[in-house]
C-alpha cells in the first residue's frame, strides 16, 4: 500500500476551489486591473545556492509572477477559517502569500530536477519548443504528442485533471445544496460514526473511459456541461438536481468569482473551462503534480535502496525491529508504562513487547490476567427502566443490600429491547443507505427482513483498480434489521425490528457463522443462542460462596463462548484473508448495528483492557477479562448498571516466550495486512517522511530568499489593512 508523505501532501494547489466563496469583496479597488498586480516574483535562478548541475536548464523557467487576485482567491478558500479562530487579516494574508511562494520555489526547482533526471536527452529542447506553459508541463508530466491532435496524456495529466474537475464539481455542489434545500421539505442532520475508508477514494485514481481518456467532466448545466456528459460524476451527483438546480448553482458560483475580481464578466461565464482563471487553475493543477512526480521519484529510489532484495529487507528492517523490540522491553517494565502504550496502538503504531502478568490477581480463580483488546456492544436500559434502576439503588445500595439490589436489575435486564441504530445512515445529512436487492452482494438474511444495506460505493466498487478504498474491519453484508419506508420528501420512516439479548446472540452467532462459512461460534454451559437463560434471572445471591462480603462477578456473565478461528497468527490481525479478520469485521458490523456505546465505534481493535484492575465498571472488566482469557474470538455477557455488554476478544497479548508478541517472516512484507507489510510501511513512511521534509525544507531554504524572491508590498497593503 503506497502512502504520501507529509512534506508532498502539504503541497496541494494554492487554488482549491472546494468551498463555497462568500458574496463580499476585499478588492476595494473597482477594477480587473488591481487583481491583476504582480505583488511577487519568484525566480530560483537568482539564488546564489542555484546547483551547478541544473545551470544547463535555466532557460526552463522565468519568473513567476503572484498577482493579486491568487493571494484573494487563496484567502477566500482557506484564509477565513484563520480569521474565524482568531488570526489578524494581515498575518493571514502574509501566511498565505509565504505558501503561494514556497509552491512557486517548489515548482521551478522540481522541474528543473525533472528535466535533468529526464530519460529523453532532449527534453529541455522539446520542452522550450512549446509555446504555453499547459503544453510544457503536460510533456513533463509525460504525455505524448502534446500539441498534435493524437496527444496522449498521462496519468500524471490525468490526475491534473481529475483534481480540477472534480474541486469544480464540489464547489457547485456546495451552492447547489443551499438551491435543493430550499425546495425540499427533509433536510437530514442526524449522525453516527461510520467505518474507517467510507467516501475514501483510493490513491492516485481516475476514472477512465472505455477509450483510455478521463470519464469525468464538470457539470454546470449549460451547454457542454450537462450532466449526461460528466461520465462518473452522475454517480455523485446530488439527489434531486436538476439542470435548473445546477443553473442556479453555477450562477452563483460564477457570480462570486466575478464579485470579487477572479474573472471577467467580459468573458463568455457560460463555458467554464474556457475562463482564462480556470485555465491557471489548471496549470497550478499541473505544476502540483509536477512537485509530487519529483518527490515521488526521490520516494521510490529510496524505496529501492530499503528494499532491494529479500536479504537486504531482512536485515535492515529486522534490525529495526529487534531495537524497538529491545526499546520496548526496557520501557515497558511496569504496568503502568505498557497500559500508556496501549492507547497509541494503530495499523502504524505497533507493541512488540507485553510484560509478564503472571503477578496479577486470578480474576476467576483459574485465569491470571492478560491484556488485550475488545469490542462492546451494549444493549442499554431505556429512559423509564433507567428510572426504575436509579429508584432500586436508592434503596439498596445505600444499605449494602446487594442481592436485593442486583435481584431487581436483573428483572429490568429481562426487559431490556433494542433496534438497529443505524437510522442516521438513512436520514442523515448523507445518506448512506441503499437498497441493495439487484445489486449482487452478499446480504445476510437469516432473520433481518429487509435488504438495505449501506456505504454502496465502497462494496462495490474497491476492487484493485477500483475507485474507493475498502472499508476497514467491516464486512458490509448485515442489512437493516427492520422495515424501511421511503417517503415522498426524499425521508425514511423505518420499523426496527425489536430484539433482547437473547435476539441479539442469536444475530452474533448466525451473522458470524455466515461471514466464516460454517457453524464456528460455539456456547459455553450448553447456552443455546435464541433462548432464554432462565437459571440467570433465578440467581439471588450474588456473594462468593467462600465470602459473603465479596460480590462474585462471575454471577453477571449471561452466556460466554469461542469463535472457531482455526490457525490464527497475531502477524494477520489485519489480513483480510484470515478467519479472524473476517470475525472481527462482523463482530465490528453489528457494533455499528446495535452499540449505543459509540465511543467504541471506529476504534483500531476496540477497548484496551489491563491484566490488573481497570476503570471499568467490575462486571464489564470481569467479562472482558474472560473473553480475553480464551483467546481472540472469546467472547461474553455481562449484565451492568447500563444494561447488556457483548464483548468480544480482539487481540490478546501473549507473555509467553519473554515477552515478545510477533515472529516476523519478513518475506511477506508484500502481504496485505499482515504484520511484516504493516510494520515495513510504517518504516517507510517515518524514514521516507523525515529525509522528504528535510529535502524540502533544504530547497526552500536555499531558494525562498531575497535574491530570488521580490515582494510589492504596497499592491496588497489594502489587504494586510482589513484589520483597521
Amino acid at each position: 500500500m503506497k502512502k504520501k508523505i507529509a512534506a508532498v501532501a502539504a503541497l496541494a494547489t494554492c487554488i482549491a476551489l472546494t468551498a463555497t466563496f462568500t458574496g463580499c469583496s476585499l478588492v476595494s479597488s473597482d477594477n480587473q486591473k488591481d487583481m491583476e498586480q504582480v505583488i511577487c516574483e519568484v525566480d530560483v535562478s537568482r539564488s546564489d545556492k542555484f546547483p551547478t548541475q541544473l545551470v544547463a536548464y535555466k532557460d526552463a523557467i522565468t519568473t513567476t509572477s503572484i498577482v493579486k487576485r491568487d493571494l484573494v482567491s487563496y484567502f477566500l478558500n482557506v484564509g477565513y477559517s484563520y480569521i474565524q479562530s482568531g488570526t489578524s487579516y494581515e498575518d493571514t494574508f502574509n501566511m498565505l502569500l509565504d505558501s503561494l511562494v514556497e509552491n512557486a520555489v517548489l515548482t521551478q526547482y522540481c522541474t528543473l530536477e525533472l528535466l535533468a533526471q529526464s530519460e529523453d536527452s532532449n527534453a529541455l529542447e522539446v520542452f522550450l519548443e512549446f509555446d504555453n506553459d499547459v503544453e510544457r508541463y503536460e510533456y513533463l508530466l509525460g504525455s505524448k504528442n502534446v500539441g498534435t491532435e493524437n496527444v496522449s496524456y498521462s496519468d500524471e495529466v490525468m490526475l491534473a485533471r481529475y483534481s480540477l474537475y472534480t474541486s469544480l464539481n464540489s464547489a457547485i455542489d456546495n451552492y447547489e445544496k443551499i438551491v435543493i434545500d430550499e425546495d425540499d421539505d427533509y433536510v437530514g442532520t442526524a449522525t453516527r460514526t461510520t467505518p474507517v475508508n467510507v467516501g475514501t477514494e483510493q490513491e492516485d485514481y481516475y476514472p477512465h473511459s472505455e477509450d483510455g481518456g478521463l470519464d469525468y467532466y464538470v457539470y454546470t448545466g449549460y451547454q457542454g456541461y450537462l450532466l449526461a456528459d460528466s461520465g462518473i460524476y452522475q454517480e455523485d451527483a446530488l439527489e434531486g438536481t436538476t439542470r435548473l438546480t445546477r443553473l442556479r448553482a453555477y450562477n452563483s458560483f460564477i457570480s462570486n468569482l466575478v464579485n470579487n475580481y477572479l474573472i471577467d464578466e467580459k468573458e463568455d461565464l457560460t463555458d467554464i473551462m474556457g475562463l482564462d482563471y480556470i485555465q491557471n487553475e489548471y496549470l497550478t493543477q499541473l505544476k502540483a503534480r509536477a512537485v509530487t512526480k519529483y518527490f515521488d521519484d526521490y520516494e521510490q529510489s529510496l524505496e529501492s535502496k530499503l528494499k532491494g532484495g529479500d536479504n537486504e529487507v531482512t536485515s535492515y528492517v529486522n534490525s529495526v525491529y529487534n531495537e524497538l523490540l529491545k526499546q520496548q522491553s526496557r520501557d515497558y517494565s511496569t504496568a503502568s508504562d505498557f497500559e500508556a502504550a496501549l492507547d497509541e496502538m494503530a495499523s502504524d503504531s505497533f507493541i512488540l513487547y507485553s510484560p509478564s502478568t503472571s503477578d496479577s490477581d486470578k480474576f476467576d480463580g483459574e485465569h491470571y490476567g492478560k491484556y488485550g483488546f475488545v469490542y462492546n456492544i451494549l444493549l442499554p436500559f431505556s429512559g423509564v427502566q433507567s428510572a426504575e434502576l436509579t429508584a432500586l439503588n436508592s434503596k439498596f445500595m445505600s444499605i449494602e443490600d446487594y442481592n436485593s439490589y442486583y435481584s431487581g436489575r436483573n428483572a429490568i435486564l429481562e426487559n431490556i429491547t433494542t433496534v438497529d441504530q443505524r437510522s442516521a445512515w438513512f436520514n442523515g445529512a448523507t445518506k448512506y443507505a441503499f437498497d441493495a436487492t439487484d445489486s449482487g452482494l452478499d446480504i445476510y438474511s437469516t432473520s433481518v427482513n429487509s435488504n438495505w444495506l449501506f456505504f454502496e460505493d465502497n462494496l462495490t466498487d474497491s476492487e484493485e483498480g477500483g475507485r474507493y478504498e475498502k472499508l476497514q474491519t467491516y464486512t458490509g453484508s448485515y442489512p437493516y434489521n427492520g422495515s424501511v419506508y421511503e417517503n415522498e420528501d426524499g425521508s425514511f420512516t423505518l420499523l426496527g425490528n425489536k430484539i433482547d439479548i437473547d435476539g441479539m446472540l442469536a444475530e452474533f452467532s448466525a451473522y458470524i457463522n455466515y461471514v466464516l462459512g460454517g457453524e464456528k461460534v460455539s456456547f459455553d454451559n450448553g447456552y443455546v443462542p435464541g433462548t432464554k437463560n432462565s437459571a440467570y434471572y433465578a440467581t439471588n445471591d450474588f456473594y462468593k460462596a467462600d465470602d459473603k462480603d465479596e460480590v462474585d462477578y462471575s454471577k453477571f456473565v449471561y452466556a460466554s463462548g469461542k469463535v472457531d478461528l482455526g490457525t490464527f497468527n497475531k502477524e494477520d490481525l489485519l489480513n483480510p484473508e484470515t478467519d479472524q479478520y473476517k470475525a472481527m469485521s462482523a463482530v465490528n458490523e453489528l457494533q455499528f448495528a446495535y452499540t449505543t456505546d459509540t465511543s467504541v465505534l471506529s476504534t483500531y481493535v476496540g477497548y484496551s483492557v489491563s491484566a490488573y484492575d481497570t476503570s471499568y465498571i467490575k462486571e464489564f472488566e470481569y467479562a472482558a477479562k474472560l473473553a480475553i482469557s480464551m483467546g481472540e474470538g472469546g467472547f461474553a455477557v455481562c449484565a451492568g448498571d447500563y444494561g447488556w455488554h457483548l464483548i468480544y476478544a480482539t487481540y490478546v497479548f501473549d507473555f509467553e516466550n519473554n515477552g515478545e508478541v510477533y515472529t516476523p517472516d519478513w518475506t511477506r512484507v508484500s502481504t496485505e495486512g499482515t504484520f511484516e507489510n504493516l510494520f515495513f510501511e510504517m518504516i517507510k513512511t517515518n524514514s521516507f517522511s523525515s529525509v522528504s521534509t528535510n529535502l524540502r525544507s533544504r530547497i526552500l531554504s536555499d531558494f525562498n530568499k531575497d535574491t530570488s524572491v521580490t515582494k510589492y508590498q504596497s499592491r496588497y497593503q489594502d489587504l494586510l489593512d482589513l484589520d483597521d
